[in-house]
């Protein structure tokens, strides 16, 4: 049990401090409202550090139905782990998303904008073209995988190195494609997210968008199949 536990922990504590920045930034009455996109981007990265380094002997720190999908494919990876490692996943994004309303409830209560109180769970496009949003999650999702395969295949890097080098590659691609999508690159960060938007009693909170869900869980997994497939024919 201990590598789906590490999973449910490690994907709450992403959400939490991942979600948990966006309402930071954005939500009124908060300390650090209008901080803005370089903090929100930056804390991404370390959301995603701090529990690889944590859980990272316990499961692979994985926290990405995606990823888990993609290295089961290539290989690496046990197919028999994949479905308890994914509802993990999932259920820890949720709870770390219900954390987070829990917290911030009085921010949530004076921000009036229905869209804002969505965007602390869930990701949206900034130019709605589902194509080309698809796209552009699978190419985001690429890099990550595409460079997480390249990173452990490099000699010499140990000792936690690994996961700070993940922290620069959230980070980058954060800052380079971010503003297309808001950068999911994952399905459980934003699904678990947007369920819990959806059966949470937030005042005024609008609809959660359920229609768009099909890009964060269609374009993340179609970009890292296509990563671990594209690395593993590369004559390294």
């Amino acid at each position: 049990m201990l590598p789906y536990i590490a999973e449910f922990l490690g994907t709450m504590m992403l959400i939490l401090l991942g979600d948990g920045v966006v309402a930071n930034v954005t939500l009124n009455k908060s300390g650090m409202k209008g901080a803005g996109s370089i903090q929100i981007t930056f804390a991404w990265g370390l959301a995603v550090m701090v529990p690889a380094f944590i859980f990272g002997a316990a499961s692979g720190a994985s926290f990405n139905p995606a990823l888990t999908l993609a290295l089961a494919i290539d290989g690496s990876f046990d197919w028999a782990l994949v479905p308890g490692y994914i509802i993990a996943q999932f259920a820890g994004a949720f709870v770390g998303a219900v954390l987070v309303y829990i917290l911030f409830k009085g921010q949530f209560d004076a921000t009036d904008n229905p869209a804002t109180k969505l965007g602390v769970f869930s990701t949206s496009p900034s130019v709605p073209n589902m194509p080309l949003n698809i796209l552009s999650e699978a190419v985001g999702t690429f890099v990550l995988v595409f460079a997480i395969k390249g990173i452990a295949n490099v000699p010499g890097i140990a000792g936690g190195l690994d996961k700070f080098l993940v922290f620069g590659i959230i980070v980058s691609v954060g800052m380079s494609l971010g503003g297309l999508t808001g950068y999911a690159i994952n399905p459980a960060r934003d699904i678990g997210p947007r369920l819990a938007h959806a059966v949470l009693p937030i005042s005024g909170k609008g609809s959660s968008n359920w229609g768009y869900a099909i890009v964060t869980l269609v374009g993340p997994i179609i970009g890292a199949v296509v990563a671990v497939l594209l690395y593993g024919v590369i004559p390294w």
